[in-house]
């Protein structure tokens, strides 16, 4: 990623949770954020094929409420974050057996805003003194992410 997008990274986590990361910390982010989008994509296939359409659509997809309030959330910080790589590595991810129609496509960003917002109060509820967020710290996120998402 480009050294702007390393700053809008470290920008959107400092406006989201008073959180300090560095470019160390985008690895395992980006590894985090595809992961469960591609996840929740699974389970939106899965709807999709289970209601006999090859086409996945925005209401296909398992968003919850507190996910829905953390999009909308998302959307009211005055950060800009570059978002267009995670779109690039789920392109690379193996296909899905499903389309997604154009406006589960556009839900994409505001899901992946969502996940990262999360991540980030997630972090600060774990331990609310953390300023920059260590291995375990992303090692009790993830567990507690797999076990909703």
């Amino acid at each position: 990623m480009p050294v702007m997008g390393v700053a809008k990274f470290e920008r959107f986590f400092r406006v989201a949770a008073s959180l300090d990361v560095d470019k160390d910390d985008l690895k395992r982010y980006q590894e985090f954020v595809y992961e469960k989008l591609y996840d929740l994509l699974l389970m939106g296939q899965a709807t999709a094929k289970a209601n006999h359409r090859d086409v996945l659509e925005p209401w296909d997809l398992p968003i919850t409420k507190g996910l829905q309030e953390r999009m909308n959330d998302f959307r009211k910080i005055d950060a800009e974050v570059e978002l267009e790589p995670i779109l690039q590595y789920l392109a690379a991810r193996p296909p899905l057996d499903v389309v997604l129609s154009e406006e589960a496509e556009a839900r994409l960003v505001p899901i992946v805003g969502g996940i990262s917002l999360a991540l980030a109060l997630t972090f600060k509820t774990l331990d609310p003194a953390v300023k920059n967020p260590a291995t375990e710290h992303w090692d009790r996120a993830k567990r507690i992410f797999d076990l909703l998402l």
